[in-house]
């Protein structure tokens, strides 16, 4: 149930209103936009009675909302959600591009890359240092050496990490690391999702492969309900009937998305399409659809790459598109 104040209400009346509902045995979660203040009512509201509520003359309206994902909720929260990750900012009209390899392999490696799409204009250094991979005898990644890597890359170029977790046992080798990203294999490992809930950092969590919009929105539910709202929420394509590309990206997601939900919306185009001249015309799609930010695979040696080459930009490649992404984003103001 959300409660809508007017915007003349007083401080006092709206605080002597909701520490009221406080008292009816309810959680409230204020959201105050630049026109209205949109009081969630979370618990058992079955008893609430909405009339006498609705007759107050502080209270514009009063409605029941019918979804189970309340705290991701854009009737909970009418504003975009912005994030700041040491001052990136995604969300709220600010785009974010995430952009490096797959996987840590080496020092030289993830430095030159973090230098190259740090010169192109990406805002954040994506690099897995734990990868879930589908055959037990591929590479696995390089784990708590793969995290010192990414600092050191973070260190010499400044740029905000993002790094895959697969088990809150991990987290203590991921202190340093900005983003924490919940990959398509554990959208729905609940366990982990409560964990991050007590996590004061921002989590990238991706859709699975074959789940709906309503289960993605469950999951971050899950992190938002332990009291950590930072979430951020990725599209990274699903599994249909097409047999050319690795998956089916889904673009139409993202204005849906953002219809349901105020959490920013951000778009994998390489883990879509699994093929690296597929990446840019799907990250192109993605910004002229209204993506909050594109996370993409970059390689300084894509051909003898670990994990993931055939889909990953090269730095020269990554600059041409980056171009482009800013001219379609031009167009789009």
């Amino acid at each position: 149930m959300i409660v809508v104040v007017k915007p003349d209400a007083s401080k006092e009346r709206r605080d002597q209103l909701i520490e009221w509902l406080k008292g009816q045995g309810l959680d409230i979660h204020v959201s105050e936009g630049r026109f209205q203040t949109v009081l969630g009512l979370i618990g058992d509201t079955s008893q609430v009675d909405m009339e006498l509520i609705e007759s107050l003359d502080i209270v514009d309206s009063v409605k029941r909302i019918t979804e189970r994902f309340k705290n991701s909720n854009r009737k909970f929260h009418p504003e975009d959600t912005v994030i700041d990750v040491r001052g990136v900012k995604i969300g709220g009209g600010n785009f974010c591009m995430i952009a490096g390899p797959c996987s840590v392999e080496t020092e030289d490696q993830i430095v030159a890359v973090a230098k190259a799409v740090k010169a192109s204009g990406a805002d954040m250094l994506r690099g897995g240092a734990f990868k879930p991979r589908t055959s037990p005898y591929d590479f696995q990644g390089l784990k708590g050496t793969g995290i010192e890597l990414l600092k050191i890359a973070s260190e010499e170029t400044g740029l905000p990490i993002v790094s895959e977790i697969m088990s809150f046992s991990d987290l203590p080798l991921f202190e340093d690391v900005d983003v924490l990203q919940v990959g398509a294999r554990n959208m729905q490992n609940f366990d982990l999702l409560k964990e991050l809930g007590k996590v004061n950092k921002p989590i990238l969590l991706k859709r699975g492969l074959a789940n709906t919009l309503n289960e993605l929105l469950m999951s971050a539910e899950y992190i938002m309900a332990g009291g950590n709202e930072q979430v951020i929420l990725c599209e990274r394509g699903i599994r249909t009937f097409g047999d050319y590309l690795r998956n089916t990206l889904d673009l139409s997601a993202v204005p849906m998305l953002h219809e349901l939900s105020h959490l920013p919306v951000i778009v994998d185009p390489s883990h879509a399409t699994g093929i690296a001249r597929m990446v840019p015309p799907m990250a192109l799609s993605a910004a002229a659809c209204g993506a909050d930010g594109l996370i993409i695979e970059v390689h300084n040696d894509p051909i003898h790459a670990l994990c993931d080459g055939a889909q990953s930009l090269t730095p020269e490649d990554f600059d041409l598109l980056a171009e482009k992404i800013r001219r379609v984003r031009e167009a789009l103001a």
